[in-house]
């Protein structure tokens, strides 16, 4: 017994896991690019604010692109409204017709809204169709 060895030290224990990657703003990059989601809003003060982290001004884009839609749509909305209710005799019924219309749309906005706040939280670059693609040249493009 006078020979024992003591036991040999344990490893090291590996250093704390790194976390989402810190932006500009303090935030971590998946919560800053998930409050960017936010239309139009959000999207115009992150892509101001932040100015390394291209995960963030991606979504930051995506959104602004995707608020102007939103907007748009209900300028367009408020005067398809407008003229369909100036039609005598049919007028109500195109109407009612065109409000259940704009709800499903706004029901599509609001889903493509969520799904996509939803991936810039899990930390996934998600396309919105037609608006990822354009946004993504607008960050890569811009110096």
């Amino acid at each position: 017994m006078p020979d024992e060895q003591p036991p040999p030290p344990p490893p090291p224990s590996p250093g704390p896991e790194p976390g989402p990657q810190s932006t500009s703003t303090g935030l971590p990059s998946n919560v800053a690019a998930a409050i960017a989601c936010i239309p139009l809003i959000g999207g115009i003060i992150f892509y101001i604010l932040e100015k390394r982290d291209s995960f963030v001004r991606f979504y930051a884009m995506q959104s602004i692109i995707f608020g102007c839609a939103w907007f748009l749509f209900n300028i367009v909305s408020a005067v398809v409204h407008v003229v369909f209710g100036a039609i005598p005799g049919i007028g109500g019924i195109l109407v009612f017709f065109w409000a259940i219309i704009a709800a499903l749309v706004h029901l599509a906005f609001l889903v493509i809204m969520i799904i996509t706040i939803v991936k810039a939280f899990t930390g996934v670059r998600w396309d919105i169709p037609y608006i990822g693609p354009v946004a993504r040249r607008q960050v890569e493009s811009a110096p």
